[in-house]
């Protein structure tokens, strides 16, 4: 499985916090943090629920939602059991041969990795610079990944264990999610978790199932997925 990265520098993450100073600027409200957001998409719709223990991330992520930066991105990179990537500013208007995965905001957000918050099958995650120019793992401004993953067995976690996680161990509880949920357990606490997908797994699985040009040409699908809208909604 390939990582999560970018291909571009962002500047420091204070910009964050400028960015978010102001209620005009879509700073969250009360309010905001008792909804979902919905992401509207040309393959159905996707229901999205942030996690309050990562409030930066989450806070960000609702500020961009309510400026409309993510109204008609495209999911720019599809690998099917791996994930569906979106986020990238430059996909609105990009012809039907360019590549993508570059475009932020120019600022970053500083990691927020938390326990309970792993890549199960429709965990909503940050992408982010690689290691060896963002040590820190900050996360993309606007870039952001939906799991899609696969199910594993305990041989399948023994390995990710030895080899990806460098002799780390996953929690019990976590190895039974991905023994039957499924997942991409390689990524955790690598890249910060923020939320979950609440209603659209079947979105998710369609989006990824979609024809792309493969890693030669960036994962990119040969027929583009756009999010038309998204929005805030009420939780049912």
């Amino acid at each position: 499985m390939r990582n999560i990265v970018l291909a571009t520098g962002m500047a420091c993450c204070s910009l964050l916090l400028a960015g978010c100073s102001a209620s005009k600027n879509g700073r969250p409200t009360k309010a905001d943090l008792r909804k979902d957001i919905l992401l509207v998409t040309t393959k159905g719709n996707i229901q999205l629920r942030l996690a309050d223990q990562t409030p930066l991330h989450r806070d960000n992520f609702i500020k961009l939602v309510k400026n409309g930066t993510y109204d008609s991105v495209l999911f720019h990179r599809v690998i099917q059991s791996f994930m569906i990537q979106a986020g990238d500013p430059g996909s609105k208007r990009a012809s039907d041969t360019a590549r993508l995965g570059s475009g932020d905001l120019g600022y970053k957000v500083p990691a927020e990795f938390r326990p309970d918050l792993f890549h199960r099958k429709g965990a909503l995650a940050a992408a982010r610079m690689g290691d060896e120019v963002n040590p820190q793992k900050a996360s993309s401004a606007s870039q952001f990944y939906i799991v899609q993953g696969r199910v594993f067995n305990d041989a399948g976690l023994d390995s990710v264990e030895t080899f990806r996680l460098k002799g780390r161990k996953l929690p019990a509880a976590h190895r039974e999610v991905y023994k039957t949920i499924g997942g991409a357990p390689h990524l955790d606490s690598n890249y910060t978790v923020f939320g979950e997908v609440v209603k659209g797994l079947e979105v998710v699985d369609s989006i990824a199932a979609v024809p792309t040009s493969g890693r030669q040409g960036g994962d990119r699908p040969l027929s583009n997925v756009r999010i038309l809208k998204a929005k805030m909604v009420k939780r049912k």
